[in-house]
C-alpha cells in the first residue's frame, strides 16, 4: 500500500499550504480557530480556504495511490472532491482537538490525506466479494526444495489448524479477511458494521491466539512473560 495511514508520519509540500485569509499575514501566524468559530465573512473565507487545502492534499493522494489507476480521470475527480468535503467536516468538527503540536495547516492537511486514501480503497473493493467464511486454501508461487516444502507444507496446516481450532469465528473472519485476503481495514469495518477500534482489538487478540497455538506446535517460541514493575 503505497499511502501512509500513520497520521504522525504524514508531512505537508509548502506548495499545498493555503495562503492566509489577511492575504498581509503569515498562515502560521493566522488564529484559524478563532476564525473557524465564529460565524461571519471571515469565518466563509477561511473554510473556503480550508477546503482548498484539502483538495490539494486528497489530489495528492489519490495521484500517489496505485489502486486510484483503476479508476477513470471523472472517477477519480468524484473522489477527491468528495474527500475534501468530509475531511473539511472532519476538520470542523475536531477543532476542540487541536494541540498546536504543528501548524494548523500541516494538522489540517492530514485529515484530506487520510480521507482520500480511505475512500480510494472503499471504492476499490466496492464490487469485490469477501468471503468471510472459509479459510482459502494454499496458494504455491514458487517450487522449494523438498525439505523445504515439507517444512511449508506442515506449517500452513499448522496454520490453517490454528485458524480453525484457537480462534473464535468472529476473530476467524477477520484474520482471513486482513491477513490473508488483504483487505483493508476499513473496508472490513465497514462490511461488518463495527468501528476501527473494535476490529483491530479483534485483529490483536486473534495474532496472540494464533501464535500461542503454533507455539504448542514448536513453530513458535512461547512468548516471553510480561516482567512485572516493582515499585
Amino acid at each position: 500500500m503505497s499511502e501512509t495511514s500513520d497520521p504522525r508520519e504524514l508531512t505537508v509540500d509548502a506548495r499545498d499550504q493555503p495562503s492566509s485569509v489577511a492575504s498581509d499575514v503569515p498562515p502560521a501566524q493566522v488564529d484559524w480557530i478563532m476564525l473557524l468559530s465564529v460565524p461571519g465573512r471571515a469565518y466563509e473565507d477561511a473554510v473556503a480556504q480550508i477546503h482548498a487545502l484539502q483538495l490539494r492534499a486528497a489530489r495528492r493522494q489519490v495521484s500517489r495511490m496505485r489502486e486510484a489507476a483503476m479508476f477513470g480521470a471523472a472517477r477519480r475527480e468524484e473522489i477527491i472532491h468528495s474527500a475534501a468535503d468530509e475531511a473539511t467536516m472532519a476538520v470542523l468538527a475536531r477543532l476542540s482537538s487541536f494541540e498546536g503540536r504543528s501548524a494548523f495547516t500541516t494538522w489540517a492537511y492530514k485529515f484530506g490525506i487520510l480521507q482520500a486514501g480511505n475512500d480510494v480503497r472503499r471504492a476499490a473493493w466496492r464490487d469485490r466479494d469477501i468471503n468471510l467464511d472459509d479459510i482459502p486454501e494454499q496458494r504455491q508461487t514458487v517450487a522449494p526444495s523438498p525439505e523445504g516444502y515439507a517444512e511449508g507444507r506442515d506449517l500452513a496446516q499448522a496454520v490453517r489448524d490454528g485458524l480453525r481450532e484457537a480462534l473464535t469465528p468472529h476473530q476467524r473472519r477477520v484474520a482471513v479477511a486482513v491477513l490473508i485476503d488483504e483487505v483493508p481495514i476499513d473496508v472490513l469495518a465497514e462490511r461488518l458494521g463495527i468501528n476501527r477500534g473494535a476490529l483491530y482489538k479483534t485483529l490483536h487478540d486473534a495474532r496472540q491466539r494464533l501464535r500461542a497455538f503454533l507455539a504448542t506446535r514448536d513453530f513458535l517460541l512461547p512468548a516471553a512473560p510480561r516482567k512485572e514493575v516493582t515499585q
